[in-house]
C-alpha cells in the first residue's frame, strides 16, 4: 500500500453537495459507499451540460448535436480503456451496471461454451451477481461449479484454489475486493494459474475500480467489469473489458439498433466493437458523466485514494476492536484491505445497528450484501457495514462508534 500525501478533504467533501445535508438534528456522515458513492459537482455539471447543450442520439444523425454527443460518448470509452490499462475502446463495452457485464459474459460467451464436464470456478465471497449468474448458466449448460474457500483470516485458500483449477477449468469468475471481508485477492496470481488450465477469468471489480489503480493488462483477466454509481459517476453506466479477440468471437448479448452493420430480411451482420454489445440507444448522458468522474478521481491520484481509503478502514477497525461485543470480518488490522469494514455486535441485529445510527445522522449498510452463501459461512444472518471514500473524515468514524454506543445501550 502506497503511502499518500496528505488529502485536503475539507477541499474534496466542498465538491460533493450532498455532503453538507443534515439528518434529523445531525450532520450527515455517509458510510455506504461500497453501495454507491455520492456525486460530485463536476460530474453533475457534465449530466447538465449535455441534457442542455447537445442532447441526440449518437452515430444515427448527421446534425451537429447529433456529431457533439457521438464524439462525446466514443471519448468516454477512451477515457475508460486509458483508465484501466486496455489497449482501446474496442475492448470497452457499456452497461448498464457491473451485473450486466457479467450475465453479458455469461450469456453471449457461456452459454456457447460450456458444456458438461467443464468446471467455473468462484469463491465463497462471490456476489451475486457472479455467484447466482454462474448457477444458472451451469444448469443450462450442464457445467459444474466449484468454489475457492476463504479462511478464517477473511483470504482466499490459495492452496484450495491451486487444488481445484485444473485442466476442466473453463471460467474463473473472482471478485477483486470482497465487498464484505474487504479483502484484496491476488488476481494476478489466479488469473496465470487459470491461464496455465488454458481457462478464461472474469474479475469483478465492482469495488476495486473505484479506489485503487487497476491496470487488467498487468492482471492479463479476459473479462474485467466495474460500475460508474461506485466511482463518484451516475447510476445507470457500468463497464465490460474484453480482451478484443474473445469480443470478437463472441455472439452479441442483446439485439436491435445500433448492434448492426447490415440486416436483410433473411439474416443480419453485426457491428464493430464495442458497438456490437451495445444495442439500443447507450447510456449517452451517464457516459459523459463517468468519463467527468474519471477526470475527477485523476486529479487526486487514485494511489492518494487508495491510502486514504485504507487509513480510514484502519482506523475504523481499530475502534470497533476496543467496543466490547463487536466482531469485524476480513483481514485483521494492519493488513492491506478495501475501505469497508462489516462487522457484528452481539446484543444487536444488523437492522437495528443501521437504523439506530441513522438516526444520529450516520449512513450504513445492514443485511447480506448481495452475499447469502458467504455469510452462511460466517455463521450470521447479517452483518453491518460501513465504507468510506476519498471525502470521509476519522471524525465520521468517531460518530458512527458514538452512535454504535447508543444502540448497545437501547438493547442492554
Amino acid at each position: 500500500m502506497p503511502t499518500a500525501e496528505e488529502l485536503d478533504v475539507e477541499a474534496i467533501r466542498a465538491d460533493f453537495p450532498v455532503l453538507d445535508r443534515r439528518v434529523g438534528d445531525s450532520d450527515l456522515v455517509y458510510l455506504d459507499n461500497a453501495a454507491t458513492t455520492q456525486t460530485p459537482e463536476p460530474v453533475i455539471d457534465a449530466i447538465t451540460e449535455y441534457y442542455r447543450e447537445y442532447n441526440a442520439n449518437v452515430h444515427r444523425g448527421l446534425h451537429q448535436l447529433s456529431q457533439e454527443a457521438s464524439i462525446a460518448y466514443e471519448e468516454a470509452h477512451d477515457t475508460v480503456a486509458e483508465f484501466i490499462g486496455a489497449d482501446g475502446r474496442e475492448e470497452v463495452v457499456f452497461t448498464a451496471n457491473t451485473t450486466m457485464a457479467e450475465n453479458l459474459v455469461a450469456y453471449a460467451w457461456g452459454l456457447n461454451n460450456l458444456e458438461p464436464g467443464d468446471e467455473v470456478v468462484l469463491t465463497q465471497m462471490e456476489h451475486h451477481a457472479s455467484l447466482v449468474t454462474w448457477q444458472q448458466i451451469a444448469e443450462r449448460t450442464g457445467a459444474t461449479v466449484r468454489y475457492i474457500r476463504v479462511d478464517d483470516a477473511g483470504r482466499l485458500d490459495m492452496d484450495h484454489a491451486r487444488e481445484i483449477v485444473g485442466p476442466d477449468t473453463a471460467m474463473a469468475s473472482i471478485v477483486h475486493v470482497s465487498n464484505v471481508l474487504g479483502t484484496i485477492n491476488p488476481v494476478a496470481e489466479l488469473a496465470d494459474m487459470v491461464h496455465e488450465q488454458d481457462g478464461l477469468i472474469f474479475v469483478d471489480g465492482a469495488q476495486a475500480v473505484p479506489n485503487r489503480p487497476v491496470d487488467v493488462a498487468a492482471i492479463d483477466a479476459d473479462f474485467y467489469a466495474f460500475s460508474g454509481h461506485k466511482m463518484a459517476g451516475p447510476t445507470g453506466i457500468g463497464v465490460l473489458y474484453g480482451k478484443e479477440r474473445l469480443l470478437e468471437s463472441m455472439e452479441p448479448f442483446l439485439y436491435g439498433g445500433e448492434m448492426i452493420e447490415k440486416v436483410t430480411y433473411e439474416d443480419s451482420r453485426w457491428n464493430e466493437l464495442p458497438w456490437k454489445f451495445e444495442a439500443g440507444t447507450p447510456p449517452i448522458a451517464q457516459a459523459v458523466a463517468l468519463d467527468r468522474a474519471i477526470e475527477y478521481l485523476e486529479s487526486i491520484g487514485m494511489d492518494r485514494i487508495a491510502a486514504h481509503e485504507n487509513s480510514i478502514a484502519q482506523y475504523a477497525i481499530e475502534q470497533l476492536h476496543a467496543m466490547e461485543g463487536v466482531t469485524v470480518y476480513g483481514p485483521p488490522a494492519g493488513a492491506e484491505r478495501g475501505g469497508l469494514v462489516a462487522f457484528s455486535l452481539d446484543t444487536v441485529h444488523a437492522h437495528d445497528i443501521a437504523s439506530i445510527v441513522n438516526d444520529h445522522g450516520v449512513a450504513i449498510r445492514a443485511g447480506d450484501h448481495c452475499t447469502q452463501p458467504l455469510h452462511d459461512t460466517l455463521g450470521i444472518a447479517a452483518t453491518a457495514r460501513a465504507s468510506f471514500y476519498v471525502y470521509n473524515r476519522r471524525e465520521e468514524v468517531d460518530a458512527l462508534i458514538e452512535a454504535l454506543d447508543a444502540a448497545r445501550e437501547i438493547f442492554a
